[in-house]
């Protein structure tokens, strides 16, 4: 496929000049990347402006004990850098949980066509206001108040509203989640994600499938998150 008409088909490049997608597509790379593969580390400056194609990816950061603490999963058309300008070091890791494709463009030129076209400045603007308003809920989701299995329901609401494919049984996440996984995404051990999960499944809020995660009745989810009555 061209590449402009690549670029134009994202929400993100929706508005943006026509001379800017043309300029953009001259010097965009769609390469792929198995499952398991850093499209970029922590403390490196990347030197492109990357896209989600197809599959979906994961920013995380390093605990101090040595896990990993997923903060985004990101899909189609998302925005993956946490340092679009590149003028510092990157502060998370971005990691391919499926195989995907992303497209990659030269961070000098994206930051040129930011000056000559405010339509991309914009764009850039509401995707990390995006990113801050889910850090946000995310924070408000760390307090002390709030139980571990409201906290991984919360997440497990979220993704199926995000990734959730209707099924005979509920919205199944399209995502592979296995227990450490979710153990990652929760930033506790291995163990008490497992204990979890089933705590959840006893409670009929979620049916597990080998490493696909089922809910039932996402009305009820929202509602054990936010109450904690199942």
């Amino acid at each position: 496929m061209e590449k402009k008409k690549l670029i134009l088909e994202l929400r993100f490049f929706q508005g943006i000049r026509s001379e800017t997608a043309e300029r953009l597509s001259g010097k965009a790379l769609l390469r792929k990347y198995e499952r398991g593969a850093l499209i970029y580390r922590a403390k490196e400056r990347i030197g492109r402006v990357c896209f989600q194609m197809e599959g979906k990816s994961i920013l995380y950061n390093m605990t101090h004990s040595g896990s990993r603490k997923i903060i985004f999963i990101l899909g189609k058309g998302e925005l993956l850098n946490d340092h679009v300008l590149n003028d510092h070091e990157t502060s998370v890791f971005c990691e391919a949980i499926e195989t995907s494709l992303v497209l990659e463009f030269p961070a000098a030129l994206f930051a040129e066509e930011m000056e000559r076209d405010f339509g991309l400045v914009r764009q850039v603007i509401a995707a990390q206001e995006r990113k801050i308003w889910r850090l946000g809920h995310q924070l408000k989701n760390t307090m002390g108040s709030i139980y571990l299995e409201r906290k991984l329901a919360a997440k497990l609401w979220k993704l199926a509203r995000d990734f959730g494919i209707r099924t005979a049984e509920g919205i199944e996440i399209d995502i592979s989640m296995p227990v450490t996984f979710l153990a990652d995404l929760l930033g506790t051990p291995r163990e008490t994600a497992s204990r979890l999960c089933k705590t959840l499944t006893e409670n009929g809020l979620i049916i597990m499938k080998k490493k696909k995660i089922i809910i039932p009745d996402p009305e009820r989810m929202s509602r054990f998150y936010k109450t904690g009555q199942p």
